[in-house]
């Protein structure tokens, strides 16, 4: 398998033009990202993971997948959580532990996944992806809030996040063996696109507030780190452990590095913006590695394939 840097310029470069449309919208249209934040959180991000179990179709091994992302993300991010509680903020910890757990695999990793893999292949990203999705909207989202939050506040703010019933309901839907309506699928079609769009144009829309004063060389600093050297290598280590132990077929490889190597989450933005916990700091560490991914990206993929023999 080969990555063409070529290839993904396009796509990459699309994602960075919502960015600047955001910007654009919040500047001239003086549009408010808080109410699109809350559109996210509450509709359009449990509509479109909701889309996504329904036609994967919900098997073992798919929700395998999903449960070892979950598993992974929430172990870094206590783990970060206990170390940031003494070098940061109580704020920038929080932000922090959640962006530790979490990339941005949604709005910007899928399509990638759709110009690199198989059909085979995004449904094993998505599954994957899933498994973040529900990490973020739970252990995530309380970590964040209890930055800002009592214990009994924090859990009720996460009892709220809709997506857990969503997938909660699809995993029932696809036990009983219910498939939706054509009609009902047709309209859910529209979800995911929705989802990048917005999401990344969150980031723009809150760049355009933001100002000198927000810049954190320190926390900047640490969520590059964090994304592109402590997700990278977690990566390649779980694929390397997997070729030990059974063959992997290299769209299940690619999926997770590719989960490795997407830029920090724009849910980073979206969910600070709901607490009202540093959002304008948090979208400046967005920026920055959501900036580097065009020329991140080809080379960690074309490096780890190498490294995993899929090359």
């Amino acid at each position: 398998m080969s990555i063409s840097p070529a290839a993904l310029l396009a796509p990459l470069l699309m994602l960075l033009g919502y960015v600047g449309l955001g910007w654009l919208a919040a500047r001239r249209l003086k549009i408010d990202p808080r109410p699109i934040a809350t559109l996210l959180i509450y509709m359009v991000a449990p509509f479109t993971i909701f889309r996504a179990l329904m036609n994967g179709g919900a098997n073992p091994g798919y929700l395998l997948l999903t449960f070892s992302a979950f598993v992974v993300a929430s172990l870094m991010a206590l783990a970060v959580k206990r170390l940031a509680q003494s070098r940061f903020g109580a704020h920038e910890a929080a932000l922090l532990a959640f962006s530790s757990g979490t990339g941005n695999t949604g709005y910007f990793g899928l399509p990638v996944a759709l110009v690199l893999l198989s059909p085979e292949g995004v449904t094993l990203y998505l599954f994957c992806l899933l498994g973040i999705n529900v990490y973020e909207f739970t252990v995530g989202f309380y970590l964040s809030a209890r930055g800002h939050f009592s214990v009994r506040e924090s859990v009720i703010k996460m009892a709220r996040m809709p997506l857990i019933y969503a997938f909660g309901l699809a995993l029932l839907l696809s036990a009983l063996g219910v498939t939706l309506p054509a009609g009902l699928q047709d309209g859910l079609a529209v979800f995911p696109a929705a989802y990048t769009l917005l999401g990344m144009m969150i980031i723009g829309m809150t760049l355009s507030q933001v100002t000198l004063a927000a810049w954190d060389t320190r926390f900047v600093l640490a969520c590059v780190a964090l994304r592109y050297v402590l997700w990278p290598l977690v990566s390649l280590i779980a694929v390397l452990a997997l070729q030990r132990v059974a063959p992997v077929s290299s769209d299940m490889a690619l999926a997770i590095l590719l989960l490795g190597v997407v830029p920090m989450a724009a849910n980073v933005v979206v969910v600070a913006m709901e607490l009202g916990i540093q959002p304008q700091k948090g979208a400046l560490a967005v920026l920055v590695t959501t900036l580097l991914a065009p020329i991140l990206i080809p080379l960690y993929l074309m490096g780890m394939l190498r490294l995993t023999g899929l090359d």
